[in-house]
């Protein structure tokens, strides 16, 4: 029981650790680095199937028929299902437009659509029962581009499309058109003095995430099914899978398994039907799998873009004005499209200061592979094109470039070109005048070791090119601006449910979320957040399910913002009524009860002053305080569907960054010494996890910058590259130093200040290493990645 005497005060040794601030250590990394994580893959059912997808080998063709009796006929075969046996009407499913066939009916619009599954009693007898699958294809004309998606006489994708976009779009083949009209462009080009054009192409990336997609459907006695399956957002697959099963959402009980890495990939469904219709039919559990080749057919990728930018400045160096069209390649189908467009236009102008502008984006419908969500979202292609601009205008100006986009660079209060204010710290001036005062790194590096080159810090590495003949050093610089959170309008929320109670003599919290963790982070921020608030030692978090609200996506830099501003929220209101019962039970025995501001910590109740009034302990004895609560951030609104205006994001995040090349200008090989970056995080609740989030970003970056890119034949509209074999990613012998300098300037709309931080690294560093390039070469460099080719012109 509780002292009834005079309070004592609490020691710094006494108080909680492990709470926000500090770089708490993640609880899945030494199972990770380890390899004993479980992921999705590894799980494993008693007399569980194996699924397999068969998927359509041409981009865009009538399919006649389909014979499946030879597949059915195989020994060890337990079901194959086409479009003609879905259990319900509701055969699409879509992120917000639901024109994804569960399997293809008619007709297939890209390679790699799924047509068929089958259930085998081995992942092997699967695969050869879906080859001996006959489709009879007729091949139609393909749409690959704007001009053949945009013709008066084009083919529709689509050709009865409804939804809510068809009334704005000037061609059925276009998923959303935004415009943005500030001012009057027109006119003020008449005041500059410089005016820059260019055109630019941003290739198609892949998400490459190293765990293929996966999961497990296990029928249920009820006669629903329960899934485990790597994803971003679990309520938004639920709301999708239920439909089509003809099942209610209830009785499809959702778990997130371990999910080896999304970057937006794992936002849309993949095999979670499939997997949930063989489990039903056969009433066992089946597994799928896929392998990287079929990986790449069955997630969305980035929007590949062509990207017309217009800028004129005073000679002086101020911006007069800002004209852009932005073409994005949505595939197949519609995926997150449409927001996409909607960052895209909204943060075309980058983070400066332009008041007159005439911005449009669009999204093709076509025969490419779909795209969607990818880490950036839209401003990653456009900053690879304004960036280029403003090296471009620096030079014909005469004035160093980093200069000249500090004399234009946002702040507070700026107005963007949606009319929408700047309402939270804008360093943007800041963050560049850092990465441009590093020291740079020492030239001729590979000469360190003395008169032997160490052909590991050379361009072409252990292939062993070059000894440093013909080697040029580059250094560029870029910034860039990216939304955080849900936007136009969404109602971006989440859920968390906390629990309190004294268990093993000790006070104990637990948080369930339905928050994906993708690698994020995010499980270990919500013990220190239920630390910090609840001032425990012991926190435990459960596994993300659907038997807790939506947690949203793990996208768009939202999760420790808003699922973290929900855990916040809850355990705000259990301490509470964890101090009602404290006061009901000890009000009498001391004033500061009642009159004092009270906190948890280090288990205890302890006033503002830090003086003991109880142990958790005693307060709650056979009690437990279990709260339930969702949490919105402020809301935001669509932008005008004819002048973009809006107030239509919640917050921004800024980052910059100084790339040090070396370039083999004989051979075209690229060396990436060094890659710095400054960025301005709010606060940085995890440091250690904020440095690593920043590293990774900036990373993606540069593998679109130099290497990554899916290859579609545009006669065929095939993938020509879907392996890591031909589809190359950054490795540690790819990757360079990243010094990272983190700023800390809260934005007071934000739980604790923060920002969210995942996205905005991933957009300046692949300009700033084009910058580089050029800056060494002296080429134009218009188009990403840049191949070897592109350098020497051969």
């Amino acid at each position: 029981m509780a002292t009834t005497g005079t309070p004592t005060n609490i020691t710094q040794g006494s108080k909680t650790k492990g709470g926000i601030g500090e770089s708490t250590l993640r609880p899945d990394g030494t199972l990770k680095v380890t390899g004993e994580f479980a992921y999705s893959s590894d799980m494993w059912h008693e007399d569980m199937l194996w699924g397999h997808t068969l998927r359509s080998t041409v981009a865009h063709a009538e399919i006649r028929s389909i014979d499946v009796s030879e597949a059915l006929a195989m020994s060890g075969v337990y079901a194959v299902l086409t479009h003609d046996d879905l259990p319900t009407e509701v055969k699409n499913y879509g992120l917000e437009i639901q024109d994804t066939p569960v399997l293809a009916h008619g007709k297939v619009r890209h390679h790699g659509e799924p047509v068929a599954i089958v259930a085998a009693d081995h992942p092997e007898t699967a695969r050869r029962a879906a080859a001996k699958i006959k489709i009879d294809y007729a091949e139609l004309p393909l749409i690959t581009d704007e001009a053949s998606a945009t013709a008066p006489d084009a083919i529709l994708v689509h050709e009865n499309r409804d939804d809510h976009h068809i009334g704005h779009v000037p061609h059925p083949n276009i998923v959303h058109r935004q415009p943005i009209v500030r001012g009057d462009a027109d006119e003020a080009a008449k005041r500059a003095d410089v005016i820059v054009r260019g055109e630019y192409t941003f290739g198609m990336q892949d998400q490459a995430f190293l765990g293929p997609e996966s999961g497990l459907a296990v029928p249920s006695e009820d006669g629903g099914v329960e899934l485990y399956v790597a994803t971003q957002w679990l309520h938004s697959d639920l709301r999708q899978i239920a439909p089509v099963l003809g099942l209610p959402e209830e009785k499809v009980r959702m778990t997130l398994s371990g999910v080896g890495g999304a970057f937006g990939g794992r936002e849309d469904l993949s095999m979670q039907i499939h997997a949930c219709l063989l489990a039903l039919r056969t009433g066992k559990p089946v597994k799928i799998v896929y392998n990287r080749f079929e990986s790449f057919f069955g997630h969305v990728h980035r929007h590949p873009a062509k990207l017309y930018y217009e800028h004129g400045a005073t000679k002086d160096g101020k911006l007069t004005h800002m004209k852009c069209k932005i073409v994005l390649d949505g595939g197949a189908y519609a995926s997150a499209s449409p927001a996409v467009v909607g960052n895209a236009s909204s943060l075309s102008v980058g983070p400066y200061v332009i008041e007159d502008v005439d911005i449009e984006a669009i999204a093709l419908y076509s025969n490419n592979p779909p795209c969607g969500a990818m880490r950036g979202f839209g401003a990653v292609q456009a900053c690879f094109a304004y960036e280029a601009q403003m090296d471009k205008l620096a030079a014909k100006l005469d004035m160093d470039p980093v200069e000249f986009r500090q004399l234009n660079a946002m702040e507070q209060g700026t107005l963007l070109p949606t009319g929408q204010p700047v309402d939270s710290p804008a360093p943007v001036a800041e963050l560049l005048r850092r990465v441009k005062a590093r020291p740079l790194p020492p030239e001729q590096q590979w000469l360190a070791a003395g008169e032997q080159a160490d052909v590991r810090a050379l361009p072409g590495g252990l292939s062993n090119t070059t000894h440093g003949e013909g080697v040029v050093r580059g250094v560029g610089y870029a910034v860039g601006i990216k939304n955080v959170g849900f936007s136009e309008g969404f109602d971006d929320y989440s859920t968390a449910r906390v629990r309190m109670e004294v268990v093993g003599g000790e006070p104990v919290a637990t948080v369930h979320t339905a928050m994906a963790e993708v690698g994020q982070g995010g499980v270990t921020v919500h013990a220190q957040i239920a630390r910090t608030e609840l001032g425990v030692t012991q926190v435990t978090i459960q596994p993300a399910d659907t038997q807790v609200g939506s947690a949203g996506s793990t996208s768009a830099s939202r999760q420790t913002y808003v699922t973290g501003g929900a855990v916040k929220n809850t355990c705000e209101n259990v301490r509470e009524k964890v101090l009602e019962i404290g006061r009901r039970k000890f009000g009498s025995y001391h004033p500061a009860w009642a009159t004092a501001e009270l906190l948890l910590e280090g288990g205890k109740v302890v006033t503002d002053g830090g003086e003991v009034l109880a142990d958790l302990v005693d307060v709650l004895e056979d009690e437990a305080v279990d709260l339930e609560l969702e949490w919105r951030h402020r809301p935001t609104e669509a932008f005008d569907l004819r002048t973009g205006q809006g107030n239509g994001h919640v917050q921004y995040s800024f980052a910059a960054h100084r790339a040090v090349v070396e370039v083999d200008t004989e051979l075209g090989l690229v060396k990436v010494v060094e890659l710095a970056v400054a960025q301005d995080v709010g606060k940085a609740l995890n440091p250690l996890s904020v440095v690593g989030q920043i590293q990774g970003g900036t990373t993606q970056g540069l593998g679109v910058a130099v290497m990554e890119e899916i290859i579609v034949d545009p006669k065929t509209a095939k993938v020509r590259n879907p392996s890591f074999t031909d589809y190359l990613i950054p490795t540690i012998l790819d990757t360079p130093t990243i010094p990272v300098d983190v700023l800390e300037l809260a934005d007071d709309h934000a739980p604790y200040g923060l920002r969210g931080i995942g996205e905005a690294p991933t957009l300046s560093s692949t300009p700033a290493v084009l910058a580089a390039i050029r800056n060494a070469t002296g080429l134009e460099l218009n188009r990403t990645p840049v191949r070897p080719e592109h350098l020497t012109g051969t």
